[in-house]
């Protein structure tokens, strides 16, 4: 560990490596991560498959390749077919536990994670699958810094992604529906707001904006059936830390959980990579914790 640290002292530029890979890596991250709270915040549901919504969306992207069809030209078809699985499960499984306890929502949601990732299995094999985007590495700094396209090309449509749907939020009827039920639900239903409507469209959105990412995750890493679960992690730390309907905040914590996990897996080894963001999870929710009882203490 301290050889590396050196290392990172002794080659400055490698800091620039770590911290440019991590940052358009970060982008991703909270694309699926606004997902997420727009369901939290909305819903009051904590979607447990939040990642393996977007390992589908990234083997989308894989079929678009066997087909000999660019992975890129996956993503409005990923995004659409997200939708209509997100509506049908809200349908199906979110509409029935959406008034229910905080248990018995993590419960559907974590069987829904396990029936996901089992099918994929079924459908794909364990092997891990890439999406082949066929783009270039860019040499800079003499080729001491690598930089592949396709994480500039991945960090322009996610921040596309990105405004278009702030823009939908706030100037569509749909959005500022979403918006208000967010705020008060009841005040929504009595001013004439179909709030079970809202929640569905909420719910297959953020199915959308997880197929997006996926796609844009299956041409940078690999996928797998069972790799939902660190995205799922990923996506909740960012939320936690953010806050909900934070989108800068939100877009903050995404970049800075993406540097933290590259120089995380250069100074102490890969294998500790995941085990930093469920450190940075258990780390902000013991912040968030003291938060609310200085609040309390306030309050009282």
């Amino acid at each position: 560990m301290w050889d590396n640290i050196s290392l990172l002292v002794i080659a400055p530029l490698l800091n620039v490596q770590l911290l440019m890979d991590g940052v358009l890596i970060g982008a991703i991250f909270a694309l699926a991560a606004y997902g997420l709270a727009l369901v939290w915040g909305v819903t009051n549901v904590k979607n447990l498959a939040q990642g393996d919504f977007v390992i589908m969306g990234g083997y989308i992207a894989y079929v678009f390749t066997t087909l000999g069809i660019h992975p890129i030209l996956a993503l409005p078809v990923a995004m659409v077919l997200m939708f209509g699985f997100g509506w049908i499960i809200y349908r199906l499984i979110i509409a029935h536990v959406i008034e229910r306890d905080l248990f018995t929502s993590l419960l559907a949601t974590f069987g829904l994670a396990l029936v996901i990732q089992q099918t994929l299995n079924l459908i794909f094999g364990p092997d891990v699958q890439i999406a082949e985007s066929g783009f270039d590495i860019l040499f800079l700094f003499g080729g001491q810094v690598t930089l592949a396209e396709i994480k500039l090309v991945a960090l322009v449509l996610a921040g596309l992604l990105a405004a278009m749907i702030v823009i939908f939020m706030k100037t569509s009827r749909m959005g500022q529906a979403i918006r208000a039920t967010a705020q008060n639900a009841r005040a929504a239903k009595i001013m004439g707001i179909d709030t079970d409507r809202v929640y569905a469209f909420t719910f297959a959105m953020n199915a959308a904006i997880c197929g997006a990412a996926g796609v844009l995750i299956s041409m940078i890493w690999v996928i797998q059936p069972f790799f939902g679960i660190s995205y799922s992690i990923r996506s909740f730390v960012i939320v936690t830390a953010a806050g909900l309907g934070n989108l800068p905040g939100v877009i903050i914590a995404g970049l800075g959980l993406g540097a933290a996990e590259q120089f995380s897996g250069f100074v102490l080894g890969a294998e500790f990579q995941q085990a930093t963001v469920v450190g940075l999870l258990v780390l902000v929710l013991m912040y968030r914790q003291i938060q609310m009882r200085r609040q309390r203490r306030v309050v009282s």
